[in-house]
């Protein structure tokens, strides 16, 4: 039973998992600092002398009725930020060295990995565009 269990938490997957999300938590706190830091004052003065900058109060006096449009910028903007560093900072560079290895393997003349199959899901979208090609003039 610990056998399965350490060839479970050795396989690829779970430790680049763990990898991801201590990388994650580390980056959010960057991310956090960063908005907090550079992005609130540039949205806050769009603002005008509005503490809250673009904020509007459906009902004056009424705090819970402000909708804060600097907050709603600022979480698009982390949201880009956080996908941009991700996709070049994390999928570029594995996409180069998965390229680099099958031109290394396909220059020893290596076969290359078979793809796993295709699951029933799968299959069946597979005839479903091969029906919806053969229907189209």
């Amino acid at each position: 039973m610990l056998k399965g269990f350490k060839e479970f938490l050795m396989r690829g997957n779970v430790l680049d998992l763990a990898i991801a999300v201590v990388i994650g938590t580390a980056f959010a706190t960057v991310v956090k600092t960063v908005v907090d830091s550079l992005v609130n004052p540039l949205v806050a003065s769009l603002g005008g002398s509005n503490v809250k900058g673009l904020a509007w109060t459906i009902v004056e006096g009424n705090e819970k009725s402000t909708i804060d449009f600097a907050a709603i910028i600022n979480a698009f903007i982390v949201f880009f930020l956080t996908a941009a560093v991700v996709y070049f900072v994390l999928v570029v560079p594995m996409k180069k060295i998965q390229d680099r290895r099958a031109a290394a393997a396909a220059a020893k003349g290596e076969p290359e990995a078979e793809p796993e199959p295709l699951t029933m899901d799968q299959q069946l979208l597979v005839e479903i565009r091969d029906a919806l090609k053969a229907r189209q003039p």
